[in-house]
């Protein structure tokens, strides 16, 4: 069986292989979970957190299974746990040694999503975001308009390294598409 070459790029924590992935199994794995939870906030926590777990473990990923079903075997085990744990709060408190281990999703060089946002006008760009749900306008916030680091924003709002940086990449994905439809 042939393994997908954006899996073992992303083992090797190349940032367009992240994307990649996380474009191409998001609806598959969130339309899942929102059958599930019948809940969208659930549902797109559930999400955001299977890709934060199955980033960090990676290369514990086995080829002989298809990676769309790892992914939503990690989602039911999050599913599971957000039951047990009954609590309102989906997110789990990680050592700072967990944190260094974070996979590094964050590039340095702009993405096109990052160049498509920073064309636009102030007040165009505001509108467009408030089009956003609650949970991404606040990453995006903290992010450009009072230019907190990835470690800054994970300690506000009190999340994993990992969600923040994948709460990220989903909310620039999302305004770029909005941008994008308003031109």
């Amino acid at each position: 069986m042939e393994i997908n070459p954006y899996i073992e790029k992303a083992k090797k924590g190349d940032q367009v292989a992240f994307t990649y992935l996380l474009d191409h199994y998001w609806n598959e794995v969130y339309g899942f979970m929102l059958k599930r939870t019948e809940n969208e906030t659930d549902a797109e926590d559930i999400t955001i957190e299977t890709f934060s777990k199955a980033f960090d473990k990676l290369t514990t990923y086995n080829p002989e299974f298809q990676f769309n079903t790892w992914l939503i075997a990690i989602a039911k085990n999050v599913h599971i746990d957000l039951l047990r744990k009954k609590k309102s709060t989906l997110f789990v408190e990680i050592t700072d040694e967990e944190d260094q281990q974070a996979y590094n999703i964050a590039d340095t060089s702009p993405t096109a999503e990052d160049e498509l946002i920073t064309e636009q006008n102030l007040s165009q760009l505001l509108q467009f975001i408030k089009e956003l749900k609650p949970h991404y306008q606040e990453v995006i916030q903290l992010r450009y308009f009072q230019e907190m680091s990835y470690q800054e924003i994970a300690e506000q709002l009190e999340e994993p390294l990992s969600n923040v940086k994948i709460k990220l990449l989903r909310a620039k994905k999302l305004l770029a598409e909005i941008i994008q439809t308003k031109r």
